[in-house]
């Protein structure tokens, strides 16, 4: 693959890696719960959701969900609701920084489950790729090593602007104490999870 083909689709897999989503929420509502090490787990949930979208778009299903208005209002309405009963949970949610740290905290398994559903269950994310990927494939060369290529490139990115995401909001979770200030958060990150879910809801396949 031609260095400035590559070099052009980093920079656009940059800017939809630090587009405001719900993995951007999740990561940053993580980071201030857990701090930036028990995020781990969350931000590795987030690319193995988006590594199976990469995977069903290099396979063909991807397209299939593009181009199909029923595929894509299943996967939309499950998606929405998810994100949407997350956001009901977040809002009703009255622990502390200090509860979270402690012994209530949620399992790595189960943050890694959840941040997994959260990208899995977005069709956007499926319809992007499928609409990116074809205008920096040569089909003249061998396809499957440029989507490697292209697919790894993808969720690299992705994870280091996560990453940066969840060690940002640790960063003012140090400042963050007073219960009053934990209650209005959980209500602001309870609100956008809300917001996604009906932005994917109100989606045109």
């Amino acid at each position: 693959m031609d260095m400035h083909i590559w070099f052009a689709y980093v920079v656009t897999a940059v800017v939809f890696s630090l587009a405001p989503g719900s993995g951007m929420v999740n990561s940053v509502s993580n980071g201030i719960s857990y701090g930036t090490r028990k995020s781990l787990a969350a931000v590795a949930g987030l690319q193995i959701g988006l590594a199976i979208h990469i995977v069903l778009v290099g396979v063909g299903i991807g397209a299939l969900v593009a181009q199909s208005a029923s595929v894509f209002t299943v996967i939309k309405w499950f998606g929405a609701g998810y994100l949407i009963w997350l956001g009901v949970q977040k809002w009703r949610d009255t622990s502390t920084l200090t509860t979270h740290h402690a012994d209530k905290a949620l399992p790595a398994s189960a943050m890694m489950r959840k941040a997994t559903l959260i990208n899995l269950t977005n069709p956007k994310s499926v319809v992007f790729l499928v609409a990116l990927f074809p205008q920096f494939i040569d089909p003249a060369s061998e396809q499957l090593t440029q989507f490697l290529f292209l697919g790894v490139t993808t969720v690299v990115i992705d994870s280091i602007v996560m990453v940066g995401y969840t060690s940002l909001a640790a960063q003012m979770g140090r400042f963050i104490r007073s219960d009053k200030v934990m209650s209005k958060l959980n209500k602001l990150f309870g609100s956008m999870f809300i917001f996604c879910g009906a932005l994917l809801a109100t989606t045109k396949a």
